[in-house]
């Protein structure tokens, strides 16, 4: 489906201080997201890369890891290091890991 340049890696081995890239789209981020995510939708990702540091590493996600996939292997092939989260926001919230909303009701994945 993608192609070989889709690295994969599991939410427990995102660390605490890595850079998150959300590209869900707006209301999947209201919902619910990791609380130091970087919003970028999919679709807007291409005007918006400069947002996205050069210098470390990316981890990126989405609900459950195909526009994750699309978006890194986009940003691999134009010279960034992006690896998408096995399972995207599902997993995340399964993980236990931190969320937030922006909708003030509790954070969940849509």
């Amino acid at each position: 489906m993608f192609g070989d340049n889709v690295p994969v890696v599991e939410v427990s081995t995102v660390p605490v201080d890595g850079f998150l890239l959300d590209v869900r789209e707006s209301d999947e981020w209201r919902a619910g997201h990791a609380p130091h995510a970087v919003h970028i939708p999919l679709g807007e990702l291409a005007q918006r890369a400069a947002e996205v540091p050069r210098d470390r590493q990316v981890y990126v996600l989405c609900r459950v890891g195909g526009r994750s996939a699309q978006a890194v292997q986009a940003l691999n092939d134009a010279g960034w290091r992006a690896a998408n989260i096995a399972g995207g926001m599902q997993a995340w919230a399964l993980s236990g890991r931190d969320m937030t909303s922006e909708n003030g009701a509790p954070p969940q994945v849509v």
